[in-house]
Formats: structure tokens, C-alpha cells, sequence
């Protein structure tokens, strides 16, 4: 049995307190009031974050197969993600198979003390099915969800979120199908009006399935008065989960705390992290494309914003700095994933759950690392 001191983060709060575990949290003693911000230096304790969108980071994409995931699982635990989703760019769909394959190989395999790797809770299918008129900074290989390829996903039995545009063709009936088995419809890379994502929302819902948004605000249009869009569609429902990249160039702050507003504890910060993250400035690549990092930020030669170098723990920070509580901050890192992804055993500190843990000085700069129970070395 394991016991760390310090501030332990809760819904409305942190309060001081000691927290025992082992593979799981086994008791918490609890002590003094609950406060916003701790007035001392003892270290903030949180539940570890959950990343749903990442293609890569420290060397390693999910497109490049196995040791691709590993690279960039092991690079993303050391910044304290300790529940991952790695994430698929649009591509020729077999290698789409390829890797959606290499995702269940490794999620597979068992964890050793040489193989320390986040919770792989399974892949995020970002493409091929979405508009040809929103790609991003997605490769234009897109392809429409037909029955077969759809089938094809789910027999993998791998894939949690699909982010799909409801209005290609057939996309009512592949979200409906992958809804029917579990899979997150998450609405992106589209250029459908409000009332398209109501309706696709609606069939989905029929089907007891959940509906999110992927990288609000990118590659989705703007809200307007007179057309409210993907992004009124999504502010506007009471249910709907969204992602947000927190990085300073995708989303302005204000409009962060705009999104928090309206979505409160439905709204999950992601990293959207590639191959470059963690590798500083230079040339690199994504889905097969040339980008280059300048400043914190991956571009195309167009200049179009080619995902992220974020890492979570940077999420966290910046959320904190964008005026948000540390305890709604860490909800946005960790506890809004677990409910948007149905993982009932983590997301929170509570007794019961995984020990998947991550410590912070009073900088919020990342001290300690705790994976199931298992410290993480390399960190801080």
C-alpha cells in the first residue's frame, strides 16, 4: 500500500488529506474545509488525465503501426495522461484497417514494468468519413461510412469515438450502427447545418448512443446570428459532449470560457497532439503531409493548423490561466472523458477506483506520476 499527502482534488474543491492505494484507491482521509485555491505550497493531487483525441507525440503516430502507439503512449503518460485514445488521420482506408489493428495489438498486450503504457481504452477514428469540404489539415482521402466499412469497424471491436460529418452520405445510418454498439458519434470536419446535427443527433440518441463534438470550433464554421452552425448546434444542447484544444492558437481564451459556460462539466479538453510533440521547433509530418512547427504551433504549407504540441498537463495549466478553477480544470482533464467515454472506474478520485494519479506542485508543474497504481519514471 502506497499513501501520498497533499491536496486532493473533488468536485467542488481540494481539501488536504492522504490518499492510500495500491493497483486502486483503497481510503482517503479527509480533513479542514474545502477550498478553491490552497493557500500552501503541498502538492495538488488529481485524477490522472484521460486525452480521447491524440495522433501522436514524442516521435510516434498512430498511422505508423505498434511501436508508432507505444512511442507516443509512453511520451504522453510522462505528461500524465494515464487513459488514451490514439487517433486515426484519413487515409487510404486500408491503412485505416492497418492501424485501427495496431491500436487493438497493443491495447492487447499485457502492461510489465518495461512496458509501462497508458489505459489504451480503445482508438479514435478521425476520418476518412467526413466532408472533402472541411478537411482541415486531414489528407483529402476521405471516404463515405458504407455498410461494409462500418461492419468492417466494428468487428474490430477497437474503435470508441468516430468523428463523422452528418452530412455525407450514409451517415445517419453508419452512427446509428456504431451507436448500437457502443461506439461515441462525435460531429466534425463538416459542413452541416444545425438542423443536420439535431437530426443525426436525434437518431443517435434513439439508439441510446452519445453524441460529441471533435475540436469545437476547427474545421466546423463559426456561430452566427442567423446560422447558428455546428457550434450553436452543439452550445445549444443540453446533452452533447465536446472537444477543446486549449493550446493558444486553436481556440482564443475567452472563447474557451465562452464554451465552459455553456457546457460546463460536458466540455473535455484534448490534446489533438502529432508526431512533433515534445520535439521542439522543425520540419515533421502528419498523415503523410509535410508541416513545420514554429512557436508552438504545426502548420501545413498553407498555413493551416496541423493538429497540436500540447500535452495535457499544459491543457491543465492553461485552462487554470484562462481564469477556471483548478477543480473544474481537472473535471475538463480527466472526470469529463471518463463520462463521455462511459469509464466508470476513473475520471475522479473516490475509493474504488484506478489509482491513475497525477500530483502538481502549487505551479501546477507536473511532479508525479501514477499509473494504476505504478509510478511513472521519466516525469517532471
Amino acid at each position: 500500500m502506497h499513501a501520498i499527502d497533499g491536496w486532493i482534488v473533488g468536485p467542488q474543491g481540494l481539501q488536504r488529506g492522504t490518499l492510500h492505494y495500491d493497483t486502486h484507491i483503497r481510503s482517503m482521509q479527509l480533513e479542514g474545509e474545502i477550498v478553491a485555491k490552497p493557500s500552501d505550497d503541498a502538492p495538488r493531487i488529481l485524477p490522472g488525465f484521460i486525452d480521447s483525441h491524440v495522433h501522436g507525440g514524442g516521435g510516434g503516430d498512430t498511422m505508423d503501426g505498434a511501436e508508432g502507439i507505444r512511442t507516443l503512449a509512453r511520451f504522453h503518460l510522462r505528461h500524465g495522461t494515464t487513459t488514451i485514445l490514439p487517433t486515426t488521420i484519413t487515409n487510404p482506408w486500408d491503412k485505416v484497417e492497418a492501424a485501427l489493428d495496431a491500436v487493438a495489438r497493443v491495447r492487447a498486450e499485457q502492461a510489465t514494468e518495461e512496458n509501462l503504457l497508458p489505459d489504451i481504452a480503445g482508438a479514435h477514428l478521425e476520418g476518412p468519413f467526413i466532408s472533402p469540404d472541411r478537411l482541415g489539415a486531414q489528407p483529402p482521402q476521405t471516404a463515405l461510412p458504407t455498410a461494409e466499412r462500418v461492419a468492417n469497424v466494428l468487428q474490430r471491436d477497437v474503435v470508441r469515438v468516430v468523428t463523422i460529418a452528418p452530412e455525407i452520405e450514409g451517415a445517419t445510418e453508419a452512427a446509428v450502427a456504431m451507436a448500437r454498439a457502443g461506439v461515441r458519434i462525435s460531429v466534425g470536419h463538416t459542413r452541416a447545418s444545425a438542423e443536420e446535427v439535431a437530426q443525426l443527433a436525434h437518431a443517435v440518441r434513439t439508439a441510446s448512443g452519445t453524441i460529441g463534438f471533435t475540436h469545437l470550433f476547427n474545421a466546423m464554421g463559426g456561430l452566427g446570428g442567423r446560422e447558428p452552425g455546428i457550434v450553436g448546434a452543439c452550445l445549444s444542447d443540453p446533452e452533447a459532449f465536446a472537444e477543446l484544444i486549449l493550446d493558444s492558437h486553436h481556440v482564443h481564451p475567452t472563447t474557451f470560457l465562452a464554451s465552459y459556460a455553456a457546457l460546463g462539466p460536458r466540455l473535455l479538453l484534448v490534446t489533438d497532439a502529432i508526431r512533433a510533440t515534445g520535439l521542439g521547433d522543425g520540419p515533421s509530418e502528419l498523415g503523410g503531409q509535410k508541416i513545420e512547427v514554429r512557436n508552438a504551433s504545426a502548420r501545413l504549407p498553407s498555413g493551416t493548423l496541423a493538429g497540436s504540441v500540447l500535452t495535457m498537463d499544459e491543457a491543465l495549466q492553461n485552462a487554470v490561466a484562462a481564469g477556471v478553477p483548478l477543480a473544474a480544470a481537472a473535471h475538463m482533464t480527466s472526470g469529463a472523458a471518463a463520462a463521455y467515454l462511459g469509464l466508470h472506474d476513473r475520471g475522479r478520485l473516490e475509493v474504488g477506483l484506478r489509482a491513475d494519479l497525477v500530483v502538481v506542485g502549487s505551479d501546477l508543474q507536473l511532479k508525479r506520476v501514477v499509473a494504476a497504481g505504478r509510478d511513472v519514471p521519466g516525469v517532471g
